[in-house]
């Protein structure tokens, strides 16, 4: 079982600065699948910054499309001690990279914590469709963002009612494609990177080709899941939805008490069958980019029949997320971003993982047996504090579109300015981090069920 950290709240703790040289010297690792990293490199050395890039594999290599960069071709063990003499020879100031909980960023970080330089994740945003996170370190579990009121108060003071209008395209093809070319260049690119580790639990080609049956069924299934949707909102049925998200999603790998997708999708069918009001429903949406490699319609199918609940489920693949929020009793999910969707149209959440927005005040904090009979409410105060509050760490933008990509990289490259920073802050949001991995895990909820057997 994959075991979460807890998210401390402690206060800003004070530091004494230490001098930081004039201008940036800014290493990036594994970025997003996309143009993003070069345009990226490109602007911050139009800023000033000196820009150094690291490739772990081929596809790190394409992607970045410039002259330059430095391949690392040893085994993942000598990773760290490599990194720590690459930055130290370099004078790296800033490490950058996509996905915190890739192993050889999780090396990264520890050893940029260890030398006192800056390491910075970025990633899709908390706030959806287009924004971009851009935080220190790492997210989630792993985050130095702090949750205290006070805290939460003192930064939101500080910034701007955040633009939630969609502004940047997420055209699905470009992501797709861009994929799909990266995973098949990692694969077979590993003759040039032979001790590459990657982190995918499935082969790509495998993956991919999974896609084909999904791609040709979708417009039938989408119809399907809408009748459905239909015929819930004109009959105002009761009902709460699970969002899925994607079993080899780090969120769910790293940031979930669980070991896997299926026993936390068990674990809701288990508890609503047994503690939800007889009229209300489940109703389970598959995630968008779920591959169909796994048949989880089946799969929850199985469950839902195990548990006496065949005729009060819903299983859509397809469908409008909003629609569906808007008229659920509440909505149970791990730890994805939908969980921020349902708290601004003031939907009760019950998060079982580890999420960044799971505070008192926002989501339920009690079992998800008094979930299913009595949610907490959503403050609408406090989610206005907090949204203005995460904007900090969030950047408006998108990886795909040329317009959102400019928007993201002039941003950051302005807070990665030397005036923008503060060290107090860095060194404070590095001290958080050290007492958050300290810190013995404490879980609201850890799974409970086992088979067909309740353990109470």
């Amino acid at each position: 079982m994959t075991q979460m950290r807890k998210i401390e709240t402690t206060d800003l703790i004070e530091a004494t600065p230490a001098p930081r040289p004039p201008q940036r010297r800014v290493l990036l690792l594994q970025g997003h699948p996309s143009r993003f990293w070069r345009d990226l490199g490109d602007g911050l050395k139009a800023s000033g910054a000196t820009v150094f890039k690291v490739h772990l594999c081929l596809a790190d290599r394409v992607f970045w499309h410039r002259r330059g960069g430095q391949s690392y071709r040893g085994r993942f063990s000598d990773w760290p001690a490599w990194l720590e003499s690459f930055i130290k020879a370099q004078g790296i100031t800033d490490i950058l990279y996509y996905a915190d909980r890739f192993p050889y960023h999780v090396a990264a970080r520890a050893v940029a914590d260890r030398l006192g330089i800056a390491a910075w994740v970025i990633e899709f945003g908390y706030l959806r469709p287009d924004w971009i996170t851009f935080e220190p370190g790492g997210m989630n579990a792993y985050s130095t963002f702090d949750r205290h009121p006070d805290a939460l108060t003192a930064r939101a003071a500080q910034a701007q009612e955040p633009d939630l209008v969609t502004r940047y395209a997420h055209p699905f093809r470009t992501e797709a494609v861009n994929e799909v070319l990266f995973g098949l260049l990692a694969v077979f690119g590993r003759p040039l990177y032979p001790r590459y580790r990657s982190d995918l639990i499935y082969w790509p080609v495998l993956d991919y080709l999974s896609w084909i049956p999904k791609l040709l069924l979708s417009a039938r299934a989408d119809r399907r899941a809408r009748q459905i949707e239909d015929r819930l909102v004109s009959e105002s049925a009761a009902y709460f939805l699970l969002p899925m998200q994607i079993e080899a999603d780090y969120q769910i790998r790293d940031n979930s008490p669980y070991a896997s997708l299926e026993d936390f999708v068990n674990e809701v069918i288990c508890r609503f069958a047994h503690h939800a009001a007889p009229e209300a429903r489940l109703v389970i949406k598959l995630h968008p980019l779920d591959s169909g490699l796994e048949n989880w319609a089946a799969r929850c199918r199985r469950m839902a029949r195990a548990w006496g609940l065949s005729h009060r489920i819903d299983i859509l693949r397809g469908g409008d997320l909003a629609t569906l929020l808007k008229h659920a009793q509440g909505v149970v999910l791990v730890n994805s971003t939908v969980g921020l969707h349902a708290l601004r149209l003031r939907v009760p959440v019950m998060v079982c993982g580890a999420a960044i927005y799971d505070i008192p005040g926002l989501t339920h904090q009690g079992s998800m047996a008094s979930f299913f009979t009595a949610p907490d409410p959503v403050s609408p105060d406090l989610l206005s504090i907090f949204l203005r509050a995460l904007s900090t760490l969030q950047v408006k933008g998108s990886f795909f579109s040329p317009e959102g990509r400019r928007a993201a990289i002039a941003e950051i490259v302005a807070r990665l300015q030397p005036a923008a920073l503060s060290d107090q802050v860095i060194s404070a949001s590095r001290q958080r981090w050290r007492t958050n991995m300290a810190a013995p895990t404490v879980n609201r909820l850890a799974p409970t069920s086992k088979g067909n057997e309740i353990v109470t």
